[in-house]
């Protein structure tokens, strides 16, 4: 029988885990009304792109970090279920992937809100919350729904590539970084149901949460049906974002 692999659950507990303490502390940092930098940076605009240049830069560094490597760095529940659907990753190591995500962002703004208070928890941050924006729900599920789609057909084309596949985690941050800055104000930006539900658990603000649990999984597997589509049966590569040769893969089996 196949060994259970901790560490690959635990990286991505502890991936969405750090993503959150970013998100929380670079929200609450820009966003409260008691920071300092708040009253630096006046701008809405310019705030909003400083934090998904934040963003971005700490989904690069996950991706591309030990843990991440080891475990693909899905760190997000629809990944995870797309690469189900493309038959690339364990019905059982995919449900214990979604329970860890779910675990580890919950874990990161329960330690924000630990460290920095009402700050974080009150609004208008309340606890990096996703939220649809003035355009209201449909247009938010729209644009969370394209979002979605467009992020994962971009990883999957970019992954298979023989010359850029090492460059798949560059360019999901890269994404982030501008889906934050561009498209943040119709939803705030989450693509990820654990990472939203992890913001929305401590003040019980689940109105909106079925934005962010049927959205990015719907865009994501319609990503998986065009990627198969244009691949002509040529493949579809691992289950990892970034597939390192140096580093084992419960995904594919494969041993340096």
């Amino acid at each position: 029988m196949r060994n259970v692999p901790i560490f690959e659950y635990l990286a991505e507990a502890l991936g969405l885990g750090l993503f959150m303490v970013a998100a929380g502390t670079v929200a609450t940092a820009l966003d409260s009304p008691r920071s300092p930098v708040h009253d630096w940076i006046a701008n809405a605009d310019l705030r909003r792109v400083i934090a998904g240049l934040a963003m971005g830069i700490t989904a690069i560094g996950l991706i591309y970090s030990p843990w991440g490597k080891r475990s693909g760095a899905h760190m997000n529940p629809a990944v995870t279920l797309a690469f189900l659907t493309l038959g690339k990753i364990r019905a059982r190591d995919a449900a214990f992937y979604t329970l860890a995500q779910f675990a580890g962002g919950l874990t990161g703004v329960l330690l924000v809100a630990g460290l920095l208070g009402d700050a974080f928890a009150a609004p208008p941050v309340s606890y990096a919350g996703t939220m649809p924006g003035p355009a209201g729900a449909a247009v938010a599920f729209c644009a969370e729904l394209v979002i979605s789609c467009l992020m994962l057909l971009t990883i999957l084309r970019v992954s298979v590539h023989p010359r850029h596949s090492q460059r798949a985690g560059l360019v999901a941050g890269l994404l982030v970084a501008l889906y934050i800055s561009v498209e943040g104000p119709l939803s705030g930006m989450s693509m990820n149901p654990a990472r939203s539900f992890a913001s929305a658990a401590p003040g019980a603000h689940f109105e909106y949460l079925w934005i962010y649990f049927l959205a990015p999984p719907l865009g994501m597997w319609f990503a998986t049906r065009l990627h198969v589509a244009l691949s002509r049966g040529r493949g579809t590569g691992c289950a990892k974002v970034v597939h390192d040769p140096s580093v084992p893969c419960i995904h594919c089996g494969h041993q340096p």
